[in-house]
């Protein structure tokens, strides 16, 4: 191992138009979330391997020689293509973690003992790695995508595959593009494990950071685009993706000529609103670039409840928003979870602190973020806030 302790993180997502257009090969825009998973990697002589993730109240450690054995057999992860089934298999039987499990515990331990095995094949180490994210889980946010992203980084670097970018005089770094290419197929290994058939948005938005473009299983990261603030409400209303994906499904099989258009229309909001951006990067955003980007978040969420994603608590963070002048959305699945509220760079400090009480008062969460936040980063301790720093330190 080239490091004994160093510190990573990568940011959350959400998906800032076309939520439901991406699974018909339609334009979608997915945005970085400056809400952050953080992780402590530190090298041990124990003979141990130890995970801790406090946001889900996990501690675990394993002896090496004891997972020396699950390696048998393993087959060469190159292209990263497909998932050892085999060792995945043993995971489980290891772990105890059945096939149908959902279980966020489980899911996180599975896919960190996956990573770690594969990655240190050849010579496993003595680790303990401690994660923390500012990320509620659940919350269709990309809590495990950051997750991935930051075991991936910290894991390949350790083990010397890719470098440690961060020098002596700087307090965070990024890796180059090819490194950066690496980490994002290793997160996506990991991605599957918990999800089974992600679409691999998430964890390039926890790679890349900013904005990305996504159409028909096609990444595409966009340059030079601005930070954009916002609020992030949540609603707490839980929903099922799948059965809120199953459903519109069926609307459109039983209304083609109706739900079509609509999600064609979903896709152009998705481009007009990727136009708008890259003006807004090559020149100083103006009022009628704000202006244009709350008129998109209107125009979609009102396409969202015509495809039957819509809920009443989003409708009340629509309501109590607009009556103070600000524009919200729904991100993600829809039927409650989570919204976002554009803040114009005017916005009065009292108009959000308002804002943001009578949310709560409606019982959500909410935060003051923003979006277009960097990817996945390397840090030295002094780029952290004590806070962080505090619960990383303290296992």
């Amino acid at each position: 191992m080239q490091t004994r302790e160093f510190f990573v993180s990568a940011p959350g997502k959400v998906i800032l138009h076309g939520e439901h257009s991406v699974v018909h090969g339609k334009v979608a825009l997915a945005v970085s979330l400056n809400l952050r998973t953080y992780l402590r990697l530190q090298s041990t002589s124990s003979g141990e391997v130890c995970i801790n993730l406090p946001n889900i109240d996990t501690f675990l450690s394993w002896e090496i020689t004891a997972l020396q054995p699950l390696l048998a057999g393993c087959k060469e992860q190159d292209d990263l293509k497909e998932l050892d089934a085999d060792l995945l298999k043993r995971l489980r039987e290891f772990t105890g973690i059945s096939d149908d499990s959902i279980d966020t515990r489980s899911m996180a331990v599975l896919a960190f003992l996956y990573m770690y095995l594969t990655v240190f094949a050849e010579s496993l180490a003595s680790i303990t790695v401690s994660v923390w994210s500012e990320l509620p889980t659940g919350a269709g946010l990309g809590s495990s995508a950051a997750y991935n992203v930051c075991l991936s980084a910290a894991l390949l670097s350790a083990r010397g595959t890719i470098s440690s970018p961060l020098t002596p005089q700087q307090e965070s770094a990024r890796w180059s593009k090819e490194e950066m290419e690496l980490i994002n197929r290793w997160a996506f290994m990991g991605e599957k494990i918990i999800h089974g058939n992600p679409s691999g948005v998430d964890n390039a938005v926890g790679t890349w950071g900013g904005f990305l473009r996504y159409h028909a299983g096609n990444i595409t990261p966009l340059s030079w685009v601005p930070i954009l603030r916002i609020l992030l409400t949540n609603t707490k209303v839980p929903r099922s993706t799948k059965v809120l994906v199953s459903g519109v499904k069926d609307k459109i099989n039983k209304f083609p000529s109706i739900m079509n258009p609509v999600l064609e229309s979903v896709s152009a909001v998705s481009c007009t609103c990727e136009q708008t951006l890259t003006e807004m990067a090559a020149h100083r955003p103006s009022a009628e670039h704000y202006d244009i980007l709350e008129e998109l978040i209107d125009i979609n969420q009102h396409h969202l409840n015509v495809m039957g994603v819509g809920h009443s608590s989003l409708d009340t963070l629509c309501r109590v928003t607009l009556a103070r002048g600000l524009h919200s959305k729904l991100t993600g699945a829809g039927g409650g979870g989570c919204g976002i509220t554009l803040l114009r760079p005017e916005t009065d400090t009292s108009v959000i602190q308002s804002t943001v009480e009578e949310l709560k008062a409606c019982g959500f969460d909410c935060w003051e973020t923003s979006i277009g936040a960097p990817g996945v980063q390397q840090h030295s301790s002094a780029a952290l806030s004590q806070d962080i720093l505090k619960i990383l330190n303290s296992y």
